[in-house]
């Protein structure tokens, strides 16, 4: 009997630039044995960057502006019946900065995985970066993690650890961290997809142990 296998569709959620979508959507289109196909990108900003982007790789957008907090609940309603049209089985958050509701993540029933610029349980919110350094940390790092009603607080999927510089600032540790947050969100999404169950830690080499 022949079986059929199906890519799992992917919605991707941003509001800026979405350097994390553009990471993850390259490496679902150029690996042929990818388990997850780049269906939509979701934006509540209209003039979000990432959008010219996603149009260039021949992805779907929607967008609804949410300018009020009354918008963020016309957004979610219009999202979910865009995920259910377009069969979505997942949906990844990068560099989405909105907080989506408990009924929202209730109605779409699927996961929902986020990256969020610290090693959780650690520097849970905003401002994480200079929050590490002034907490006088000397490791710092990314989270990709499943999204609960609780914010920053679902299952870790997988972790990048890096060394924090001397005499570094939070913005240069955000440029460095960056490229290690593309590179651990799209091995997370591939381990994922796979349903193994396989949690993903990567570690920069230039943290070593001292004698």
């Amino acid at each position: 009997m022949t079986s059929f296998y199906r890519k799992k569709n992917v919605a991707i959620f941003i509001s800026g630039r979405g350097s994390n979508m553009m990471a993850l959507i390259k490496d679902m289109q150029n690996e042929k044995e990818h388990p997850g196909h780049p269906k939509l990108v979701v934006s509540n900003n209209i003039n979000a960057e990432g959008l010219v982007f996603a149009k260039q790789h021949s992805i779907e957008t929607f967008t609804f502006n949410v300018e009020k907090n009354q918008d963020m609940s016309v957004f979610e309603e219009k999202t979910l019946h865009i995920l259910k049209k377009k069969k979505i089985d997942l949906v990844c958050l990068a560099g989405f900065m909105k907080i989506l509701s408990e009924n929202f993540i209730k109605s779409f029933s699927k996961p929902i995985l986020n990256i969020h610029p610290s090693l959780l349980p650690s520097f849970r919110g905003l401002n994480t970066h200079q929050r590490a350094l002034n907490a006088g940390c000397l490791i710092h790092g990314a989270t990709v993690h499943q999204i609960t009603k609780d914010l920053d607080n679902g299952p870790i999927l997988g972790q990048v650890i890096m060394k924090i510089a001397v005499k570094t600032t939070a913005k240069k540790m955000e440029k460095d961290l960056l490229p290690k947050e593309h590179l651990l969100y799209k091995t997370v999404l591939r381990e994922f997809l796979k349903e193994k169950g396989r949690k993903i830690l990567l570690i920069d080499p230039e943290v070593e142990p001292q004698n």
